[in-house]
């Protein structure tokens, strides 16, 4: 490798949303030529795969992949459970959280931004807390735990979400 190579030596790592170490076998895979997403090939694997992931919806029914980047996940997201002018409650998780945020006010949405030390994530007793003032029940659930989701915390903020009667969006 070259003097002036900015690549280190060394195993290399995976940064989204890591680093995460890759394993021997996935990268392998990644040394195999590309199918043709338009070939029949690629047709064989798709059908296999939705037919397959009906299992983990538990349904019979077609699945649909919606195919975007994460942004334009967001905003699927939001236009699709929450209308111009729905205030919406959301946690600032971290960047994407904070990205998310002008994503919806940019739709129209009213987002009720609480703020977190981005260390350490959501706090579920501040969600509820938040929730159980907004007796008219304006607020609709939003959480944002991007980056960091930890099983114990979206445990913790999923009793708090069903102790509310707000519909509500979670993204982990």
């Amino acid at each position: 490798m070259a003097k002036n190579s900015s690549r280190t030596v060394g195993r290399h790592f995976l940064h989204i949303p890591g680093p995460s170490p890759l394993p021997d076998r996935v990268l392998r895979a990644m040394d195999t030529p590309i199918i043709d997403h338009r070939g029949p090939e690629f047709a064989k694997l798709a059908k296999k795969c939705l037919d397959g992931i009906k299992t983990i919806f538990k349904t019979t029914n077609p699945v649909i992949i919606y195919t975007a980047t994460g942004t334009g996940a967001w905003e699927a997201a939001l236009v699709n459970t929450l209308s111009p002018g729905d205030k919406v409650l959301m946690v600032e998780t971290g960047q994407f959280a904070t990205l998310w945020k002008k994503m919806a006010e940019k739709l129209d949405l009213k987002p009720e931004f609480i703020t977190t030390d981005w260390r350490i994530g959501a706090d579920p007793a501040a969600i509820e807390a938040r929730l159980r003032e907004d007796k008219a029940r304006r607020s609709r659930r939003s959480a944002s735990c991007t980056m960091k989701p930890r099983l114990v915390a979206f445990r913790r903020w999923r009793r708090s979400a069903r102790r509310s009667t707000a519909p509500g969006i979670l993204r982990c």
